[in-house]
């Protein structure tokens, strides 16, 4: 039963380059049917079996499930309405591949453990609800029930990541390093302790008005005489020092003596954390914020010369 219009499934294969085997498979699935059969029941296709083909052959490449291409192929969708549904399809498996990508590069960089990595690839594959509530546990071990109101609330908001809906990578390896950071017992204590020592410096200053501590006023004079290569063991050393330990009483109404250096030196060391700089580093990139200066030079620096000149 050949008019001239109709082919067979070897001529079709010729034609659009598809296996006989592959065009079988979508004539059984019902995507590209046979018009009629022979007598021996071989299969005859018509003159839109081409463009059908060529069209299953495009969805295909572009990875469309054949539920979804006989569905356009029958018109029963549009390839519009197939193509948005795919482009979802595709948004989330780029968003699966780039946590896996974010998760691969921290471990060839920090080459963890097997529990290390098991729960690098759990945050990373955290939902924003799970986010959120990881970061305001981190924050409620942090502030909840110190003396600061609207400070502290004001600092809570400055230390709180908020991924974006459509992260980078560099963004997304952040993420997942702090949010073991925040996750770390002893990396939460110290901070706590950081906004206890703060907190009470405010108390006993009587003012509660907002005013520098000890941390700021190490890193205001430290800055300087590290960027003219003064060192804390240098005479030139003593000079701040002195303006520090002068300002610093001050500031916090103690007298100047070897009893507020002391006092300044063990809050330096406390505070001298290079995980702080850390958070706060992989805290911009995740915000899109501008890099912040590291605290840690100012710290050493100031940490060192206090206690040469201490215990002198």
């Amino acid at each position: 039963m050949d008019d001239g219009t109709l082919c067979s499934i070897g001529e079709l294969a010729r034609r659009t380059g598809l296996s006989v085997k592959t065009i079988r498979f979508y004539s059984d699935r019902g995507i590209v049917v046979p018009t009629d059969r022979t007598a021996a029941g071989h299969r005859r296709y018509g003159p839109d079996a081409v463009a059908r083909l060529a069209l299953v052959r495009t969805l295909r490449e572009l990875g469309l499930g054949l539920d979804a291409i006989r569905q356009v192929v029958d018109r029963e969708l549009t390839l519009g309405d197939v193509a948005a549904q795919h482009v979802a399809a595709l948004e989330a498996q780029i968003g699966i591949l780039r946590l896996r990508r974010a998760v691969l590069t921290a471990v060839a960089k920090r080459s963890p453990t097997p529990e290390e990595m098991e729960r690098m690839h759990r945050l990373a594959r955290l939902t924003e609800a799970e986010r959120r509530r990881l970061t305001d546990d981190f924050l409620d071990t942090v502030f909840t029930g110190l003396d600061g109101g609207p400070r502290h609330a004001g600092a809570r908001r400055s230390m709180a990541p908020e991924l974006p809906d459509d992260p980078t990578e560099e963004q997304l390896e952040a993420w997942v390093e702090l949010a073991e950071l925040s996750l770390d017992p002893d990396f939460r204590a110290g901070v706590r302790r950081g906004a206890q020592d703060h907190a009470t410096d405010l108390s006993d200053s009587g003012s509660g008005r907002p005013r520098p501590d000890v941390v700021a006023l190490a890193r205001d004079h430290a800055r300087p005489a590290l960027s003219c290569g003064i060192t804390p063991q240098s005479p030139q050393a003593d000079h701040v020092v002195a303006a520090l330990t002068a300002d610093c009483a001050r500031t916090m109404g103690r007298p100047d003596g070897s009893a507020l250096r002391r006092w300044m030196l063990r809050r330096l060391t406390a505070a001298n954390d290079p995980r702080r700089d850390r958070y706060f580093h992989l805290l911009a990139l995740v915000n899109g914020w501008p890099a912040p200066e590291r605290l840690t030079p100012a710290l050493d620096w100031s940490v060192t010369a206090l206690r040469l000149r201490t215990a002198r």
